[in-house]
């Protein structure tokens, strides 16, 4: 008898492509629940207990019982196939941690923006961060309970988004909703050709 390992030789293992993607929104918009519903790995969260201190910056209309804020970032990662995984990089929601995006969208492939429309123009920022960037992006509709339900062209149009950014309804919550919104970024971003600088005017 003969042991030691088989001569047979298996496919050799595939090494997976990796790629960043941001989670961005306003405070308060889901950013933290979508990342750890979809992470494979327990999430990296660095949240804070609102106080009353942060009242008066922080405006809780329609998140009345957010207790936590996201200072830093959330981090998690998807497999969504054999050869590419996801790394998601959740941002900060208020305008005084922003000095920390320019370091997170390093080396990002794209992003989604994640929308509430009980508070849309929380959104506004965030997507002219990613336009003026030239970072591709898709807009996910968190569909909150109780919230009012658009049409997405109602949705799209109240954001004066470009007709080829992908716009999509989610649940933050289930993981194949958040999913499909991930899948839609990276098809959006392999395909993505950064708009031409306008001309300047004299």
């Amino acid at each position: 008898m003969v042991f030691g390992r088989s001569s047979r030789k298996g496919p050799p293992p595939v090494e997976p492509v990796t790629l960043k993607i941001l989670v961005a929104g306003g405070f308060g918009v889901g950013k933290t629940t979508l990342v750890g519903a979809v992470s494979e790995i327990r999430p990296l969260r660095t949240e804070e207990s609102l106080t009353e201190a942060s009242r008066p910056v922080d405006d809780l209309a329609g998140v009345e019982s957010k207790a936590t804020t996201t200072v830093a970032m959330d981090f998690g990662r998807i497999t969504l196939r054999e050869d590419l995984v996801l790394y998601l990089f959740g941002t900060p929601g208020q305008d005084r941690f922003w000095f920390l995006w320019d370091e997170l969208a390093q080396g990002a492939l794209g992003a989604v923006v994640l929308v509430d429309t009980r508070r849309l123009e929380d959104s506004f920022a965030c997507i002219d961060y990613f336009e003026r960037r030239g970072i591709p992006f898709a807009v996910a509709v968190n569909c909150f309970e109780g919230a009012d339900v658009h049409p997405a062209e109602t949705v799209r149009a109240a954001l004066d988004l470009d007709p080829g950014v992908p716009l999509l309804m989610t649940d933050a919550r289930r993981r194949e909703s958040v999913k499909e919104v991930l899948v839609a970024v990276v098809r959006h971003a392999m395909t993505f050709t950064e708009p031409a600088p306008e001309p300047a005017t004299t």
